[in-house]
């Protein structure tokens, strides 16, 4: 079973020194977050008319907490996450990789026996590449047994970079 595509009330742009990302609102919070390759795909609506004061407050959590781990540290906060877009399943697992300590790393099938699973490590693999909210549940920190870099919503590039920004060990 695949996650649905999060329903977004709104969304906005956040400039970064790592280029623009693309954040996107649902009623409940934080609902998506798109790589910079991806803004030229995302249709923004980031008009400033009809933006609640709530979303606003939203937005720059999400631009403060995203710019922090772009820098490889911990998020002093987090905007609600709306994650309800993934089955129970991958909820669960995103649950799990919000765990990971920046720095840190786990296997996929770490993540699969932590969530109860253990034969799940292909699951969990898919459910990492379902993250809606990418580098805030930090999925690129979950690599193959070997220690190598195994898949990402990003690119490859894109989880070198934030493995190394945070310091973490792994095999390229």
């Amino acid at each position: 079973m695949h996650a649905r595509k999060p329903n977004a009330l709104f969304v906005l742009p956040i400039a970064t020194p790592d280029g623009v990302f693309v954040a996107a609102y649902s009623a409940n919070g934080l609902a998506g977050l798109e790589f910079p390759s991806a803004v030229k795909r995302a249709k923004t609506r980031s008009a400033k008319k009809g933006i609640t004061s709530r979303v606003r407050r939203w937005h720059a959590a999400t631009s403060k907490a995203l710019r922090a781990a772009l820098a490889g540290r911990t998020p002093p906060t987090l905007p609600p996450l709306d994650c309800s877009s993934g089955t129970r399943f991958q909820r669960r697992v995103w649950n799990a990789l919000r765990k990971i300590a920046p720095g840190k790393t786990r296997s996929y099938a770490e993540i699969a026996k932590g969530i109860g699973k253990p034969k799940a490590v292909r699951a969990v693999g898919g459910a990492c590449g379902a993250n809606p909210i990418p580098v805030l549940v930090p999925c690129h920190r979950v690599l193959a047994a070997n220690g190598r870099l195994g898949g990402f919503s990003g690119t490859p590039a894109w989880k070198k970079t934030l493995l190394a920004r945070e310091g973490a060990p792994f095999r390229a």
